[in-house]
């Protein structure tokens, strides 16, 4: 099986004084750090490695810190504290040039002031109450995007949000490196899955190029029977495989035939450095099935792919997987595909012609093979499944033509109400927040795709962490959202990224 490939990733911790208070508490201030920073690192969950970038107290370190930052290709992110007061004239030089994620860390040394003994010399060692308050202006004045995390870093609630907030910079930092293929081209005459990839390249840092079907049918066929073998036991051992399918049976050939397909696949990605892919059912070259099976098992290993050469969702599906790497739950491509009217009781079913990926099941996948009304060839095998309950969030990523937008619900996955025994796809459904109407209604209203990513592992949070740090709009609808106070949100959203980009 191939791995995807895996970083060492850090954070750069830097902390901001100045020469004034003498030598003393200088060295003070570099061992709180060192404290703070081992606290991090033992005990908030965070995904990286905090490095200890010292004490900078001049206009020179801090701009060359941070040009150190931008330079290090495992550097994800940098984590500012003012431990004391750092006059902030001297981080100009230094944040104009920054193109690392910025996190500003509101903190102190400790938790409770000693009421009976504080003096003066007390006072000056922590003043991060107004020397982060200094760095906060500069960051406002310079227009420097950073999130700001206020708190004690032993308290749960501010490890979790430094942990989230890393999360999305790992995944951003990632993305900026991402490969995507596309096999063959979009499907025909649909607009929303059409997008500008040198834009994207711009603004995110992927590249999205296109091979031919039958550049991946020449790698499918050359796959050796050992490996196709070597699979049909891996889903023997990870599904319940439905009798026709099993070795000697009518259709295990179509078995086989979809364990060389992904065999190739995963040799075609994996030679070209590729980490997300999309195919079209239009565009099947000399396939002998749609690819299903093969794509749910590789969304499963962490590869991001949409269907019919979306690969705006196939970018969002890798970016979403890397941040949600090691948390309960999964990530999976996802279509809204019908409803339930019921009044008072609206759901959605989503689904897609296939490719859901098993890291959203609530129990063990059985591989099933049904015939498939389009694409043209023969029946696809595919894994069928209901998704686990719980909360989630779907978000989809439009292009408007003048800029990217995310689009995102928060969405509660239930139990189906009913048994689905003649819909042989992995599927799942929701309610969505705050109700059904508001939220489509939303939705659409916000140009959102029809494509998107399901997560059970992520949270609202993340998604604005990754947005913030790409600098691309979000368009969030929540259990708070209200359709007209939505609405006037776009409009004075579109109003400011024109201004923000020039006349």
């Amino acid at each position: 099986m191939t791995s995807l490939p895996s970083r060492d990733h850090s954070l750069w911790f830097v902390t901001g004084s100045q020469g004034l208070y003498g030598p003393e508490v200088v060295t003070q201030v570099r061992d709180n750090a060192r404290r703070i920073v081992e606290r991090l690192n033992a005990e908030a969950g965070l995904g990286a490695t905090v490095i200890d970038q010292g004490v900078l107290t001049d206009s020179e370190a801090i701009r060359s810190t941070l040009l150190a930052a931008d330079a290090d290709p495992d550097c994800v992110g940098v984590v500012a504290w003012m431990h004391t007061f750092s006059p902030a004239k001297m981080w100009i030089r230094g944040l104009t040039g920054l193109r690392t994620p910025l996190l500003h860390l509101h903190t102190q040394a400790e938790v409770e002031l000693p009421w009976d003994t504080i003096d003066m010399d007390f006072m000056n060692l922590n003043q991060a109450a107004h020397g982060d308050r200094e760095f906060g202006f500069i960051t406002a004045r310079l227009g420097t995007t950073r999130t700001v995390v206020a708190g004690h870093t032993s308290n749960p609630r501010v490890q979790q949000r430094v942990a989230d907030w890393t999360r999305a910079a790992i995944a951003r930092h990632e993305l900026a490196r991402l490969r995507v293929v596309r096999f063959g081209d979009n499907m025909r005459d649909v607009a929303v899955t059409e997008g500008d990839k040198v834009e994207a390249e711009a603004v995110f840092g992927v590249s999205v190029n296109t091979y031919g079907v039958n550049d991946l049918v020449a790698v499918v066929d050359q796959v050796a029977d050992a490996e196709v073998d070597a699979l049909i036991g891996e889903y023997g051992d990870s599904y319940d495989v439905a009798a026709e399918l099993r070795p000697g049976a009518d259709r295990h050939e179509a078995l086989r035939d979809a364990a060389r397909i992904e065999a190739g696949l995963r040799h075609f990605l994996a030679d070209g450095g590729y980490g997300a892919f999309t195919t079209n059912f239009e565009d099947l070259g000399g396939l002998r099935q749609l690819p299903g099976l093969g794509v749910q098992r590789m969304m499963a290993d962490g590869y991001g792919f949409a269907g019919e050469g979306d690969w705006k969702t196939a970018v969002v599906l890798r970016t979403f997987k890397i941040m949600a790497g090691g948390l309960p739950g999964g990530t999976s491509f996802m279509e809204d595909y019908t409803y339930d009217l019921t009044p008072g009781r609206e759901v959605v079913l989503g689904a897609h012609m296939l490719e859901v990926c098993p890291s959203i099941a609530a129990a063990r996948p059985r591989v099933e093979i049904h015939p498939l009304g389009i694409g043209n060839r023969s029946d696809p095998v595919r894994l069928v499944f209901d998704a686990a309950p719980g909360p989630a969030v779907v978000v989809g990523l439009a292009d408007l033509g003048e800029r990217f937008r995310f689009v995102g619900n928060a969405i509660d996955v239930i139990t189906p109400p009913h048994p689905l025994p003649k819909l042989p796809v992995a599927r799942a459904v929701w309610r969505p927040r705050p109700d059904f109407a508001t939220s489509t209604q939303c939705w659409i209203t916000a140009g959102g795709p029809h494509h998107t990513v399901l997560s059970t592992a992520l949270t609202a949070d993340h998604v604005a962490a990754l947005a913030e740090m790409t600098g691309v709009e979000l368009a969030m609808i929540d259990e708070d959202t209200g359709e007209r106070r939505f609405g006037r949100e776009l409009r004075w959203e579109q109003a400011y990224r024109r201004l923000a980009a020039g006349l």
